[in-house]
């Protein structure tokens, strides 16, 4: 990106967010069809599932796609912010919408004290700075009282949206969890297709270019590490109401393993790969549950296959192909 590019970067983008393009459009459309009918012919819960690591797998890309930030620690904020909702739905009886503003909230506090010190390394530093803080995040939610220790926090209930509706049953509850998801990912496709994100990839691609013009990085990298950490936030959150459970395994280091393994599959540098790249992991999670341990191995080898035949994530080969940015 060049000096002349980047000095350029507020008008062009302002230019360029008046309208979504075309074939971007066409996409929300078709995954908004999709997830409306799709619950009338596959289990709503597994539908939630997918739906819930779509957004958590797209909030970490924005860290990583486009802000070129890698972190190890993203398990801290979808697994925090799951306790927060869980506890606060169970032992304060707050409405389901209530519970997941708490959570998020929860989790860009958390991300904006661990941002503060984590952007000051680069590279692998910051990864195991962020890596140290998830698991301190861990032990505290293995011994803290209200957390349940290994048991976790279990039948965290239902309870009625905005104090009126009914949503307990879960093809109902469904509806409730695609609209928090949609607009999530409305929010994340903006934050991308702004002046901020545009800077943010410019930052990425030549972060000493980017001080000469005189942008504050750090200030950038902190506001794109309390974003990304608010939406996996939501989409803990959201997940601990799906399966009324908020446990260990959402803040085990695994889980922020598995949301790198599905930005990777589906495509850094695109809006829509990670949608995919959570829609293949949870789905081979599902099905192949039969498998016991042998789960691992199977999602090793498509890893492998991923990054040696499509190096730019399954979609980030589609939009080459079709020489449009997906």
């Amino acid at each position: 990106m060049t000096d002349q590019t980047l000095e350029r970067t507020g008008t062009a983008t302002g230019e360029r967010s008046m309208g979504m393009p075309r074939h971007h459009l066409v996409i929300f459309a078709g995954l908004l069809m999709f997830f409306l009918v799709a619950p009338f012919f596959l289990y709503p819960v597994f539908l939630m599932k997918v739906l819930c690591f779509a957004l958590f797998a797209c909030a970490f890309n924005l860290l990583l796609g486009y802000g070129g930030l890698l972190s190890f620690g993203h398990a801290a904020y979808f697994g925090g912010a799951a306790y927060v909702s869980a506890h606060a739905a169970k032992a304060w009886g707050v409405t389901p919408e209530l519970s997941v503003l708490l959570g998020t909230g929860s989790a860009a506090l958390l991300g904006l004290v661990i941002g503060l010190l984590a952007i000051r390394r680069q590279g692998i530093y910051f990864a195991m700075v962020t890596l140290a803080f998830a698991q301190m995040v861990f032990f505290f939610a293995l011994q803290a009282p209200f957390t349940g220790g290994e048991d976790g926090i279990q039948a965290v209930p239902r309870n009625m949206l905005f104090g009126i509706f009914d949503i307990a049953q879960d093809r109902v509850f469904y509806f409730f969890v695609l609209a928090i998801v949609f607009g999530g990912l409305l929010i994340l496709y903006r934050i991308i297709h702004s002046p901020f994100g545009q800077v943010l990839k410019a930052i990425r691609e030549n972060e000493p270019r980017s001080i000469s013009l005189g942008y504050q990085v750090n200030r950038y990298k902190l506001a794109v590490f309390v974003m990304s950490a608010a939406l996996a936030g939501t989409a803990g959150a959201t997940k601990a109401l799906v399966f009324q459970l908020a446990s260990l395994t959402d803040v085990h280091w695994t889980m922020s393993g598995e949301v790198v393994l599905m930005a990777l599959i589906g495509g850094m540098h695109t809006v829509f790969g990670p949608i995919v790249g959570a829609a293949v992991i949870v789905t081979m999670q599902n099905y192949f549950a039969g498998f016991g341990a042998w789960v691992t191995v199977l999602q090793g080898t498509i890893f492998v296959i991923a990054v040696l035949l499509f190096r730019e994530g399954v979609l980030g080969v589609i939009g080459r192909w079709l020489k449009k940015p997906m």
